[in-house]
């Protein structure tokens, strides 16, 4: 709510069509609507030129459209594209679209901050604010498809998406529908630090994509730089990988940062192969990037093709991702901090 009134940017399909049948009005109004909001981007009620004047007007009186306009955008030469958003209550979150040969991902965030406190992640050091609501979440995708195209959504930006359940499933409902912004389940990611409960309510309640950021081969490891395997070890955790509801041939991926000297050895690679054995997944190595305030240092490149070699040679898809936007400030937090900074100077 806001000034009392309804954002109907933080409302389902279902959630619309309860809306308007408490004022009398008809369900396929709510369709009409929907689609006026995701298809045609409207951003006022007197767009819906299709609505009849009275149901406009009361939809004023009683609502009203959210909108996020980037505060803040970079461009790296390799074409990355970096959004800092600010919200109505002065606190920020980023985006950030990767383009690719023949797709646009947009990373997108689910919280301000997060309290996941992962000791190689630059978002961690903001703690946790708030969450996003629903309408924050959508309207990042919606201000960045006016600037360029977006094929593929992961949930991989500022904050834990599943301490946010909630408004994530309401936003990938919002995001999946066929009335809404039109995203195939396929191409749509919510990645998790490892939080198991909400793992089994989100394969419950949508279907998506899900990547688990697991990042060591040992609860040792992984204990000291995610402390969310204290409450979940991987034990738990790769069960609870074998029981998502995965459709077709899909895999999980599983989302691995590199540390120098800490999870980069042939071993480590050895164990990982063990630990996935029996679940269908795909891994993305990824070199971690170093940031000031943290004492971790990106792995030698032989230390990675060693890893990346073995894996393959136990059939697995392996993808070693890339650094993209490095010119720029495009790890997560980078442009955030930024400002932030920028603005506390003044």
């Amino acid at each position: 709510m806001m000034n009392g009134k309804t954002d109907v940017k933080n409302l389902t399909l279902d959630d619309l069509i309860a809306f308007l049948a408490g004022k009398g009005k008809e369900r396929y109004r709510a369709r009409q609507i929907f689609k006026w909001l995701y298809q045609k981007d409207a951003r006022s009620f007197a767009e819906m030129t299709d609505l009849a004047k009275d149901l406009r007007r009361d939809m004023e009186e009683a609502a009203i459209i959210s909108n996020l306009e980037p505060e803040a955008l970079e461009v790296s030469r390799d074409g990355t594209r970096k959004y800092l958003f600010r919200l109505e209550d002065g606190n920020t979150v980023e985006s950030v679209l990767i383009p690719e040969e023949d797709r646009t991902t947009l990373c997108i965030s689910s919280q301000v901050g997060c309290a996941m406190a992962c000791e190689f992640c630059l978002t961690g050091t903001f703690r946790l604010a708030r969450n996003l609501t629903a309408a924050e979440i959508v309207n990042q995708i919606c201000a960045v498809r006016r600037d360029v195209p977006v094929r593929n959504i992961v949930f991989m930006g500022m904050g834990e998406p599943l301490a946010n359940l909630d408004n994530v499933v309401k936003a990938l409902k919002i995001i999946l529908h066929d009335d809404g912004l039109q995203f195939s389940t396929r191409r749509v990611t919510v990645s998790t630090a490892g939080l198991v409960p909400e793992m089994e309510r989100l394969g419950r309640e949508v279907t998506v994509n899900l990547a688990v950021s697991l990042n060591a081969t040992t609860d040792d490891v992984r204990d000291r730089i995610m402390p969310i395997n204290r409450k979940y070890p991987l034990r738990m955790l790769l069960d609870a990988c074998r029981s998502y509801p995965l459709p077709g041939r899909r895999k999980i991926t599983i989302e691995y940062v590199m540390i120098k000297g800490l999870n980069d050895s042939l071993e480590d690679a050895k164990r990982l192969v063990k630990l996935l054995s029996d679940i269908p997944s795909k891994i993305n190595l990824i070199p971690f990037n170093e940031h000031d305030g943290c004492s971790f240092k990106s792995p030698e490149q032989g230390a990675i093709d060693v890893f990346h070699s073995y894996l393959l040679s136990k059939h697995f898809t392996v993808i070693t991702r890339s650094s993209r936007g490095a010119d720029i400030s495009a790890a997560c937090g980078q442009l955030k901090g930024k400002l932030d900074k920028s603005v506390a100077s003044i």
